[in-house]
């Protein structure tokens, strides 16, 4: 990532998104990756749910960055993260109760997800609070894309369909182990090697225009 000079809103986004993708880079979040990416509307869903903590939990953060006592800067970020946590739980609960049925215990428990403490301590933290909002609408952003091509892809393969929507032939042997939790780390794990070996070529092709 750039310097901190150099950082702008759109640099720390792209980061977010792309360069440091919390799944498919960093690899936090693991357990609503593996657990919950069985349907894509599931993980569209708890995608967007992180996204929104994300953004406004490191906005709260950055803001209250110089008036947060070091000794308790945890048990703070732990009462903010929280408190838009319960906000995201309520409004699902009011407005979209099968999804939030669907994900269960999930969404409470983005709480505690790493994704959000590692943007907190590392970033929120020591920046100013547009280029937080950035970097958490970033790797919410990162977040939700990876887990929802994950789970269109085991939802294509364990049942047919994507969205709900029938897109393989009548008659297709549906793969179990894709609805189980092997099934994600094999779709995971291949991923991961796509995304490797893309990263892998721009910076080889980055190199070589570099030296010419």
């Amino acid at each position: 990532m750039a310097s901190k000079k150099k950082m702008t809103f759109l640099s720390v986004f792209i980061n977010g998104l792309l360069i440091e993708n919390p799944t498919f880079v960093l690899m936090l979040g693991m357990c609503p990756t593996l657990g919950i990416t069985t349907q894509a509307m599931n993980g569209v869903g708890m995608g967007l749910a992180t996204t929104f903590v994300l953004v406004f939990s490191n906005l709260f953060i950055s803001l209250l960055r110089n008036i947060i006592p070091e000794k308790v800067r945890i048990p703070s970020y732990i009462v903010i993260i929280a408190s838009f946590v319960t906000m995201i739980d309520l409004m699902m609960q009011a407005f979209l109760p099968d999804l939030r049925a669907s994900l269960g215990t999930y969404i409470p428990l983005i709480t505690v997800n790493c994704i959000i403490f590692a943007r907190a301590e590392s970033f929120a933290a020591k920046n100013p609070p547009v280029l937080s909002v950035a970097d958490g609408l970033g790797m919410g952003l990162g977040f939700t894309c990876s887990i929802t091509i994950l789970s269109c892809i085991r939802e294509l393969f364990g049942s047919g369909t994507i969205f709900g929507l029938q897109m393989m032939p009548e008659g297709y042997p549906a793969m179990a182990i894709m609805n189980q939790v092997p099934g994600g780390f094999i779709t995971l794990g291949l991923l991961m090697v796509l995304v490797n070996c893309i990263r892998k070529a721009i910076e080889t092709r980055k190199t070589k225009e570099a030296v010419a």
